[in-house]
Order: structure tokens, then C-alpha cells, then sequence
């Protein structure tokens, strides 16, 4: 029995040194659990010091929880820490990667005049990471600022973080890559309408431009519901990588795009003219001209693509026939010269009758900001219609002139439009001294009631060519106060017209001396 207790109490003491020694081999294989919170501080006890298990945050000194505290970035402590070391140490992310298999490394930030020189030691310890930032001191340690100074750079940084948070355009800095590493509010809430919140503030920090942002470069920010905004970045170096400053400029790019397409929709309208366009700017260098130009002037499409002067187009022109040929050069380059006075005045509208029988109107119309636009407009066939037109006339009124009868045609207006010479004759006038009124058939038919004996035919007559619709030719006699009976005629015409034919009796007529002949009557 006593054998048994003893086999007990020897197995039972067995298993708990066992477990003792566990327990101990256990603890010398895990270095990570010999890291304390004194030996972080152990060598650096007023150092700026922290301790990562990956991105989470172990422990930190009270001069680096007070460094990540001012950091600007919202988010987690392995965030803040980057956004305040990726400024001062470029491709320090990259190091602390490769931490693990470096085992340590020790990194001196690029040089500030606010700052000086600091210095990074990352050291891998049992799997944490251990970072420590320290002055450029020989014992490690920053600097002692008196009280005064310290309280006079805190007041400086707090109003210099006030302005730029304030500031109502996006303001940020990036390394020599491009990316990111300090932004202002309004970029954060430019970012946040473009990204995801996640996105947004968590690091890195989002881009509002891919690449790294040039000088003078234009960036589209899509903002959701609200539409598109535009920036123009102006670019400006620093020892920790590039501020860029994003100024708005989305009424610009709007007012721009507004104008290219209203310029777009007058060259389309431009493009279907018949009538030649070209406009100069104020230095009188052609800046657009349509198709249309082309055909009316030949000029060359290469020529006129290279934005030539007025002049040296008035003298290709002059080369290719399309201008009048002068008689004196000297005085034709005078005339030119005037041309482009008169257009900038607005007073120059001409008609070139060219040597190849073809007829321009040009005109000259000045343009806002001191441009001009010259229009150039075939009227051939117009102008040889119109010559075509009097011709007619004028072969129409010689056919009427030789006719005996006394003629004379009115409008449906009741106005005097025609008459023959022997109207001139028998009546002892001229009409075409009649104007406006007094050319109406009540002007006339007075002036004929005053020559003929007491009658209500003229009466007649003006009801008669005063009447619309559908009416009959008729006649009747009158006798002039000279004694001559005169036949009348009248007759309707087409569109409400009306022609009144005189004869005089030729019996009455052999015995009465003619009167003195009037002037020939060509037309009203």
C-alpha cells in the first residue's frame, strides 16, 4: 500500500516538473514574450518609441503617442505613423517590409530647416516591430526648447494648420513617386465624394490624379450626383517631394466647353453657306473661313490653312484673276488698304465685276476684340437676271411707245406703274414727275377731268381700277375742252392690274392743230 503511494506521488511530481520545464522551453523559444514594456524604453527611456505587432500598435512612448496625435490623417496608429514618416523618409514603407529579413536598419530623413536631420532605427524583435525616431544629437534625444519658443512654434503651426484646413481648394504634398503623403481638408472631402469612406482615409491616401501631377495640369474629379469637378495644379517643389495646389476652375472649363461647342455649331453652320466667310483677327491673320471660300476665291486650301495676312490674301487673289484687275497697281494696293479701314468701320460693301465674267458682293463687317470678317457672295446670276429684267422692260416700254393709243397702267394698289409716250402727248405731262400720291388714279383721273368737258366717267374710272375680283373690259367716250372726242378703253389685267387706252378721233383730229409734244413717258 505504502509502494502504491509512493508510485503515485513519484508519477504526480514527474508531470508537474514536466510541466515546469514546458513551460520554460516554451517561454526561451518565444522571444516576442520576453519583449516588456521596460525593455522597450530600456535604452531609449525619453526616446520617441513605438511597437508594432504588424500595423497594430503594442506600446508607445508619451513623445510618440504625442506625435500621433498631431498626425493629420484620420485612422488607425500604423497610418498616422506612415503619413508622418513617407514626408520625411521616401521608400521608408518599403524598408520596414523588409524588416523581417534585414533584421535592422537605420534611416536619416531628408533635410528641414524646421526640423533638421532626424534619424529612424527599425529593429525586428521576436516579431515585433520596433521603430524609434530620434534628433540629430549625438546622445539621441531632441533638442530642449525654452518654454517661450516651444509655446511660439505651437501657436505658428496651429494657425498654419488652421488656414490650409480652411482653405477652399484642395492643397497636398507628394513624394518622387507621386503619391500622396499630406493633403488638406478640402482634398479629403474631395476624396471622400470620389471614393469610398474606407478608401478615402485609409492609407495610402486616395489620388485625385494618377501619376505624378505636372505643372499647369487640368484634373477631372468626378463627384457623384453633384456632376464633374475641374483643378488646375500648380506645381511647386519642396525637400520633402512636390505641393500641389489645385485651383477651380470648373466655370472656366464650362464657359470653354460652351464656346467649343458654340463654335463647333457655327462652323457646321459656316461649312453649308453659300457665301464665302473668312475672318481675320485683330492683327489681320486669317483665323476661320468656311468651304464655301474656297470655291468662290480658289485659293488654296494649304495656303489658307497656314493662317496667311489680309494683304497677302488680296494678292494671291490678285495672282488667281478673283479681284478687278486694276489699271494703276499703285493706286489698286492704296484701295486695298482702305478696304480693311472701311470693313474694321463697318461702311465696305462693294461689287467686283471679275475678268472671267462673274460678279461678287463683298462685304466687310468689323468683329468684337478688333477682328473682321470679309463675306463674299456670288451675284451673277443674279446680276444677269437683273440685266435680263430690264431688259425686258425696256424692250416692253419701246413695243408700248410705238403703239398709237395713249396708255397708261395701274397697279391694283390704284398707283401709275406704265405708260407710253403718246400718254405724254395727249395729255400735255410727264408722268413720271407724279410721285407717291399723286401718281394714284384719283391724282389722274383729277388731272383728266380738268382737260375733258363735265363728266361722271372718271368717277367711273376710279371705282373701276379700284375694284378687286372679277370684272369686264369696257369702253366709253369723253371730249377734251378742245373740242377732240377721245375714245376710252379699259381693260382688266391680271393680279388686279388695270390698262386705260386714250384714242382721239381722227376726223377731230385733222382739224385741231397739235399741241406742243411733252417729254417721252419711259416708265412710273
Amino acid at each position: 500500500m505504502v509502494f502504491g503511494w509512493a508510485m503515485a506521488l513519484a508519477i504526480a511530481l514527474t508531470a508537474l516538473a514536466a510541466a515546469f520545464i514546458g513551460i520554460g522551453t516554451l517561454a526561451l523559444l518565444s522571444p516576442r514574450r520576453s519583449v516588456t514594456a521596460q525593455g522597450l524604453f530600456a535604452d531609449a527611456p525619453s526616446d520617441t518609441v513605438l511597437l508594432f505587432d504588424g500595423e497594430t500598435l503594442i506600446d508607445a512612448s508619451p513623445a510618440a503617442r504625442s506625435m500621433l496625435a498631431a498626425a493629420p490623417l484620420q485612422g488607425s496608429a500604423w497610418q498616422r505613423l506612415m503619413s508622418f514618416l513617407s514626408v520625411r523618409f521616401p521608400q521608408v514603407e518599403d524598408r520596414i517590409a523588409s524588416l523581417a529579413r534585414e533584421g535592422r536598419f537605420v534611416m536619416d530623413s531628408l533635410p528641414s530647416e524646421s526640423e533638421g536631420r532626424l534619424t529612424l532605427h527599425a529593429e525586428w524583435r521576436g516579431g515585433l516591430t520596433r521603430l524609434s525616431l530620434s534628433g540629430p544629437e549625438d546622445d539621441g534625444k531632441f533638442a530642449m526648447i525654452d518654454p517661450m519658443t516651444q509655446r511660439a512654434m505651437a501657436a505658428e503651426l496651429s494657425m498654419l494648420r488652421d488656414i490650409t484646413a480652411k482653405a477652399p481648394f484642395p492643397i497636398w504634398l507628394e513624394n518622387a513617386e507621386g503619391t500622396p503623403v499630406w493633403s488638406n481638408l478640402d482634398y479629403m472631402l474631395r476624396a471622400k465624394s470620389h471614393f469610398s469612406e474606407e478608401e478615402s482615409q485609409g492609407w495610402p491616401m486616395p489620388r485625385l490624379a494618377p501619376g505624378p501631377v505636372l505643372d499647369g495640369q487640368r484634373i477631372q474629379i468626378d463627384t457623384g450626383t453633384d456632376g464633374t469637378d475641374w483643378i488646375e495644379a500648380t506645381v511647386s517643389t519642396a525637400p520633402a517631394g512636390r505641393i500641389v495646389f489645385g485651383l477651380p476652375i470648373t466655370p472656366l472649363v464650362q464657359a470653354e466647353t460652351s464656346l467649343r461647342e458654340f463654335t463647333q455649331t457655327l462652323t457646321k453652320t459656316f461649312a453649308h453657306l453659300p457665301i464665302g466667310l473668312a475672318i481675320f483677327d485683330r492683327h489681320r491673320r486669317l483665323a476661320l473661313f468656311n468651304p464655301a471660300l474656297l470655291d468662290l476665291t480658289t485659293l488654296p486650301i494649304d495656303f489658307l490653312t497656314s493662317r496667311p495676312m489680309l494683304s497677302d490674301c488680296l494678292d494671291r487673289m490678285r495672282e488667281l484673276r478673283m479681284i478687278p484687275e486694276p489699271k494703276d497697281y499703285r493706286q489698286w494696293r492704296k484701295r486695298m488698304a482702305e478696304i480693311e479701314e472701311e470693313a474694321s468701320s463697318g461702311i465696305y460693301e462693294e461689287v467686283w465685276h471679275l475678268p472671267g465674267a462673274q460678279t461678287y458682293r463683298v462685304l466687310g463687317r468689323p468683329h468684337p476684340d478688333g477682328a473682321l470678317a470679309l463675306l463674299f457672295e456670288d451675284i451673277t446670276t443674279e446680276t444677269t437676271r437683273t440685266r435680263r429684267y430690264r431688259a425686258d422692260v425696256e424692250l416692253g416700254q419701246s413695243v408700248l411707245d410705238s403703239v398709237g393709243e395713249a396708255v397708261a397702267v395701274f397697279s391694283a394698289a390704284g398707283l401709275l406703274v406704265m405708260s407710253n409716250a403718246a400718254y405724254a402727248e395727249l395729255w400735255g405731262h410727264d408722268p413720271s414727275g407724279f410721285v407717291g400720291a399723286d401718281s394714284s388714279i384719283v391724282a389722274l383721273a383729277a388731272h383728266w377731268r380738268e382737260q375733258t368737258a363735265p363728266s361722271k366717267l372718271w368717277s367711273q374710272v376710279e371705282t373701276f381700277v379700284g375694284t378687286l375680283g372679277d370684272r369686264r373690259e369696257w369702253s366709253a367716250t369723253a371730249r377734251r375742252v378742245d373740242g377732240r372726242s377721245l375714245t376710252c378703253r379699259f381693260v382688266p389685267l391680271p393680279g388686279g392690274a388695270t390698262m386705260i387706252a386714250f384714242r382721239v378721233s381722227p376726223a377731230r383730229a385733222r382739224r385741231i392743230a397739235p399741241e406742243p409734244k411733252a417729254p417721252a413717258r419711259r416708265s412710273a
